[in-house]
């Protein structure tokens, strides 16, 4: 068992594309479909893999390219030292006051260090200035938890 590191960042419209974060349903449209529906099934079922924004689950970042791990570690308390770094670099931006407040940070990375030693992945996301997202995943892989059977990315 590893962790892989992703980390986005980028306006909150782009974030709230969900049909981009989401898999394409397994079966696609029945023959017969409007000529949209089936174009729109096409686009998703090509850029889901391929694009950057976080998937609404977890798991599916390891399907995303290589290039999007930010780091692999072997022990779950490194994958959250770098949590914590994360935070530690990007809270002066957090819109929220509460969401900066060092207490609270210790006890997300508190929280997610018991979350990766029992095999779950760990997802964290707030809102920035401008209206910006921050994105922050460390993801289980060897098998995966929740989606086995998903391959590992630097394999």
């Amino acid at each position: 068992m590893h962790h892989h590191g992703y980390l986005w960042t980028g306006p909150k419209e782009r974030f709230d594309n969900e049909a981009l974060r989401r898999p394409p349903h397994p079966d696609p449209p029945p023959v017969g479909s409007k000529p949209e529906l089936i174009q729109r099934y096409r686009e998703v079922a090509a850029e889901f893999p391929n694009v950057d924004l976080p998937p609404l689950e977890t798991a599916y970042w390891l399907i995303k390219p290589r290039s999007l791990v930010r780091g692999t570690w072997k022990e779950a308390k490194e994958a959250t030292s770098w949590l914590g770094e994360q935070l530690a670099e990007n809270a002066h931006r957090f819109a929220s006051e509460r969401n900066r407040d060092t207490t609270n940070l210790a006890m997300l990375v508190n929280s997610a260090a018991e979350r990766l030693e029992s095999g779950a992945d760990v997802s964290l996301g707030f809102y920035l200035e401008r209206p910006s997202y921050l994105s922050l995943a460390v993801v289980t892989c060897s098998p995966n938890r929740s989606k086995p059977e998903l391959a590992c990315p630097v394999q």
